[in-house]
């Protein structure tokens, strides 16, 4: 059985990535936002509770949004990308997380 500060193998099923665009960057410097794509059955409380057992920070909210897959067409085929769950979080002042070099 795991203890409050372990992670679970759900925590690292939940953070799929982190999204790094220049938009996610521009709002990362500008408010101590991070992004990441997760799991589409991920709540709030859940990614929050992943964030701060991998990577050891304290979370002040999460936003979440679902990115509905496009109709796309190539070729004479017809096809859908699949939706995407992403999810904003801010850090609590002075707290970083490095995205390049993984989880603890």
């Amino acid at each position: 059985m795991a203890t409050k500060t372990q992670p679970t193998e759900r925590h690292y099923q939940i953070l799929k990535r982190p999204l790094v665009t220049e938009k996610t960057t521009k709002i990362a410097e500008k408010g101590n936002w991070l992004s990441f794509e997760v799991a589409d059955d991920a709540t709030k409380p859940e990614i929050k509770e992943a964030l701060q057992r991998l990577y050891g920070v304290e979370v002040l909210a999460v936003n979440t949004l679902i990115q509905k897959g496009k109709m796309r067409g190539f070729k004479g085929k017809i096809g859908q990308r699949s939706n995407l769950k992403k999810a904003f979080v801010k850090l609590k002042d002075g707290q970083t997380v490095d995205l390049m070099a993984g989880v603890k």
